[in-house]
């Protein structure tokens, strides 16, 4: 178990990649402006050097005294020489600074976060400590002195009237992108990171103070209320991580004393099998990997408090998977184990929720050496496949005791999600050796892309329908909020979590090709839409599900003859509550990641100054809470902040604006609950336990000929 305690050195490296992640943008762009001002101005001055060069000979000892510099004397007080010692000392290997105290301080998780300044292998950027200046003899070598200097003065000053805001309103203009401004000043993405942990703390305090150890919390009548006798800890356990990435120590021993003296799963109560295992299962099994890996230590020394918790709970579950077919049945007892058949959908299971138990049950079977869970969860994924769903996509309800689906109706949506989601993450979890799941999720994103995806009208916005009726029949152009997990997820299906260019260049380009191109692509477009979804309402926030215009066929393939979003999106009324869902900024923390580009982070800002407007319960003294229209100022709070809010919408914006080093992509899996496991090396005594049928090129099943 304690080999996964630190797989990607978060505490050994440098903190100074925070203060490049600032700096790199704006000097960027302050590069181009300067030189398209260079390009301007280099008419006039080489005019007024020519008027200058009858008295070249007066201006030369003029121009030795007042701007000569002693030859190999470097400047101490330049802003850019503490960068180059940080520089210097990075690639010599060791710090200008005072070595790190011990223990566990906010600085020692900075620093273990994130990288060096420049990298590694980066050679040192800015100037060197040499002369940069020799008079010559020659006139013409003065004139280009002078030139020179004239230039050079002439950037400094660009340099200033960009710094203030000359250039725009904003500062230096950036590439635009359509339904995003990116004229932004430079902005301080560190403060903003902390107006995001103000906003949790808020939240937790409110909590704390009107709820504790209550699995639901209502901020406006100021309530807790249990699901089961003696509570879950279902805020609790699903924030424990979020708690640590946000080194708040004294709420998180709080927390943990309430998991060590509180928190019992021997109670004669059913839950839901899904939620329970993505929320307790998830959270329990994220908090004994970081507590691990930041070195927390626990009430009574016991490093394992966490992990025994998950066991316990994950015993519990298996009733869930005693079913004839393997699918596991909606709820468990927890008290008795036994599985119960959904008391709704005629008994059948959600295939989403069926199918989004892998990560947490494989993961325990790691950490633990038994391989029951695992065999358990992977026997799902082996029935739903056999099924032989066309192109990959699944109806939305399955049968557990029966193992077949229910009805046709497809959508990526409510039911239907997180399927798509953990394929591609099934993948990953196990360092890419289970190609099994990459084959399946290939196949699944080749069926969204021919029968799901569609344009809207006037404004092309590419958005994923449903087919009500299955696969060949007519698209409905409805789209919930919940979809926006796919801009995400067809961004890490592209790259597997690395950047763009590390992606490209990955294995000499072998792995890089049309669909790694065209999925990268397709993520922006979405990623467009669910911003959308947010921008055309007077609130900034988006409803729970939107209908967009269809006045084409599916692609849509009209003149583009506007560009106005609000003509695109329609709003019904009973569909404009808004959950704080985490969807969107989720999918916008890994387009981040993964482009680099600066207009994501933008957006999210965006997004958490909406919420924090207008979901605030008294200020957010009292907590937050969901809305019922985004359609409506001043809004109608509702009475309930869903555990999401702590442990998906505001850890995602935290890492959104955090150092791309914290919980780097190509390391760790998020499940879809927001909680963080590394990936790993399967090892002795796990594999695939199972193989797929055979398909033919339109994907139908190739059944083996009877004997």
């Amino acid at each position: 178990m304690n080999s996964l305690r630190d797989p990607f050195s978060l505490r050994n490296k440098p903190a100074f990649a925070i203060l490049h992640q600032n700096l790199r943008s704006p000097l960027l762009s302050i590069q181009s402006e300067v030189a398209r001002a260079q390009a301007a101005a280099r008419p006039a001055i080489e005019t007024a050097v020519e008027k200058f060069d009858e008295t070249l000979e007066k201006l030369d000892e003029f121009a030795m005294s007042s701007f000569s510099i002693p030859k190999n004397v470097p400047s101490f007080t330049s802003p850019n020489r503490e960068y180059e010692d940080v520089a210097w000392a990075s690639a010599k290997g060791h710090s200008p600074r005072s070595p790190r105290s011990g223990g566990m301080s906010m600085s020692n998780i900075a620093e273990g976060a994130v990288g060096g300044l420049f990298g590694r292998d980066r050679d040192l950027p800015l100037y060197k400590d040499k002369p940069y200046y020799k008079a010559g003899a020659q006139r013409q070598a003065k004139k280009r002195w002078l030139q020179k200097r004239i230039l050079l003065l002439f950037s400094g000053v660009a340099f200033g009237l960009w710094w203030f805001g000359v250039f725009s309103a904003y500062g230096v203009s950036l590439p635009h992108i359509p339904g995003g401004d990116r004229n932004k000043k430079v902005v301080n993405w560190d403060a903003r990171r902390e107006k995001v942990k103000g906003v949790f703390v808020q939240s937790w305090d409110a909590y704390e103070k009107h709820a504790w150890g209550f699995d639901e919390f209502h901020p406006v009548s100021k309530k807790g209320r249990q699901m089961v006798p003696k509570g879950m800890g279902w805020i609790i356990i699903d924030a424990l991580d979020t708690l640590m990435l946000m080194n708040l120590t004294t709420q998180l021993s709080h927390a943990t004393e309430w998991v060590s003296q509180s928190l019992t799963f021997n109670q004669d109560h059913e839950v839901n099998t899904f939620e329970t295992t993505i929320r307790m299962l998830g959270g329990l099994l994220s908090a004994h990997y970081l507590s691990n890996d930041l070195k927390i230590a626990l009430p009574g020394e016991n490093e394992d408090l966490f992990l025994e918790k998950a066991t316990d709970l994950a015993d519990r579950l298996l009733g869930a998977y005693e079913s004839p077919s393997g699918i596991p049945y909606a709820s468990v007892n927890l008290r008795t184990m036994a599985g119960v058949a959904s008391h709704a959908d005629g008994g059948a299971s959600s295939t989403a929720e069926a199918a989004t138990l892998q990560l947490e049950m494989k993961y325990l079977s790691k950490l633990i050496g038994e391989t029951l869970y695992w065999k358990k969860a992977e026997k799902v994924i082996q029935v739903l496949d056999n099924l032989g769903a066309p192109a990959g996509l699944v109806p939305i309800f399955v049968y557990a005791d029966r193992g077949e689906f229910r009805g046709n109706e497809i959508r990526l949506g409510s039911r239907g999600d997180s399927y798509y989601e953990y394929l591609i993450k099934q993948y990953l979890q196990t360092n890419k050796k289970e190609t099994v799941y990459l084959d399946m999720y290939n196949d699944a994103m080749t069926g969204v892309k021919k029968h799901l995806v569609a344009k809207s009208h006037p404004s092309h916005l590419t958005f994923i329908g449903e087919l009500p009726q299955g696969v060949g029949d007519t698209l409905s152009p409805k789209m919930d909020h919940l979809v926006c997990f796919m801009p995400g997820s067809f961004a890490l299906g592209a790259t597997e979590g690395l950047t763009v260019s590390a992606a490209r260049a990955a294995n000499g380009g072998a792995k890089w090709g049309t669909r790694q191109e065209e999925d990268l692509n397709l993520a922006r477009e979405l990623m467009r839409t669910c911003y959308e979804m947010y921008h055309v309402t007077p609130t900034g926030l988006a409803p729970e599900i939107v209908w967009f215009n269809l006045k084409h066929d599916r692609e849509d393939t009209g003149r583009l003859e506007e560009e106005d979003t609000k003509k695109d999106i329609h709003i019904k009324p009973h569909d404009a509550h808004n959950l704080q869902r985490p969807e969107t900024v989720e999918s916008l923390f890994v387009m981040w990641r993964i482009t680099g580009d600066i207009i994501y982070r933008e957006w999210g800002w965006e997004i958490f100054e909406a919420l924090v407007k207008y979901t605030a319960v008294d200020e957010g003294n009292d907590g937050y809470a969901s809305i019922d229209s985004v359609l409506d100022i001043p809004v109608r709070l509702r009475d309930n902040m869903e555990s999401f809010w702590l442990a998906e919408t505001l850890k995602y914006l935290y890492l959104l604006f955090s150092p791309n080093d914290l919980l780097p992509l190509d390391k760790v899996v998020f499940n879809t609950e927001a909680h963080p496991f590394p990936r790993f090396d399967m090892g002795r005594g796990f594999e695939t336990g199972w193989k797929r049928i055979p398909r033919d090129a339109e994907g139908n099943l190739v059944k083996e000929p009877r004997t």
